[in-house]
């Protein structure tokens, strides 16, 4: 299958992870995928009222994992869904003070994202389990996926990956594969949805335009 994006680094495939098989032969798993609870954003916006493709329930990130274990990943999760079975250490995203409003019938705002180790191999100075990253508003213009990642965050993440290329099967706005390729990783996306095909490409082209870009 040709790729909707490639470069010395990181290639990226439009399509269904479930049917596309090149993302099996990386070495390590670093991914967001659908939570599984049809979520919809109630931000004002492009994506106001818009759901992730597959979010209906957890049978694609289950159908992945199914694939891809024993081998390690870092899975990306909600506290309202069961877990994957083979959790080895949950760790914790904390967004800081701009997070989402949440339930309004309440006094507290969710500021926290779950994120599952699996597998062994990982590398790096033992750190807190607890990784502080402010997440991408809608004010700072640079968010163009309603569940986008800071790259901070996710170079947290890839700098304790064993050695060997990044898969992400569920490549979203591509920060993922921007991550790996700021480390100097190899790393191969999947994504189902054009227009994030699109801005991940346009994203990469811009690092390489640039020379890199800043976390």
């Amino acid at each position: 299958m040709k790729p909707y994006y490639q470069d010395d680094r990181v290639t990226l495939y439009h399509g269904d992870c479930l049917g596309i098989e090149a993302w099996l032969n990386a070495d390590v798993l670093v991914t967001d995928p659908p939570y599984g609870y049809a979520h919809s954003s109630g931000w004002e916006g492009p994506y106001r009222g818009t759901c992730i493709v597959g979010d209906e329930s957890l049978e694609a990130r289950d159908a992945v994992l199914a694939r891809w274990e024993p081998r390690p990943a870092l899975v990306f999760g909600s506290w309202k869904m069961p877990r994957p079975r083979s959790v080895h250490t949950l760790l914790i995203w904390d967004k800081g003070e701009a997070a989402g409003m949440g339930d309004l019938s309440i006094p507290w705002k969710p500021n926290t994202e779950e994120i599952y180790v699996i597998g062994k191999g990982w590398v790096g100075a033992r750190d807190s389990s607890v990784l502080r990253a402010r997440v991408v508003t809608w004010a700072s213009k640079g968010r163009e996926h309603p569940n986008m990642k800071p790259v901070a965050l996710m170079e947290k993440l890839v700098v304790k990956c064993p050695p060997g290329t990044i898969a992400d099967p569920f490549a979203g706005s591509g920060s993922t594969l921007v991550a790996a390729r700021n480390l100097g990783r190899k790393a191969i996306g999947v994504e189902i949805e054009e227009r994030y095909c699109e801005i991940v490409a346009k994203r990469l082209d811009q690092m390489c335009f640039d020379f890199g870009e800043p976390a």
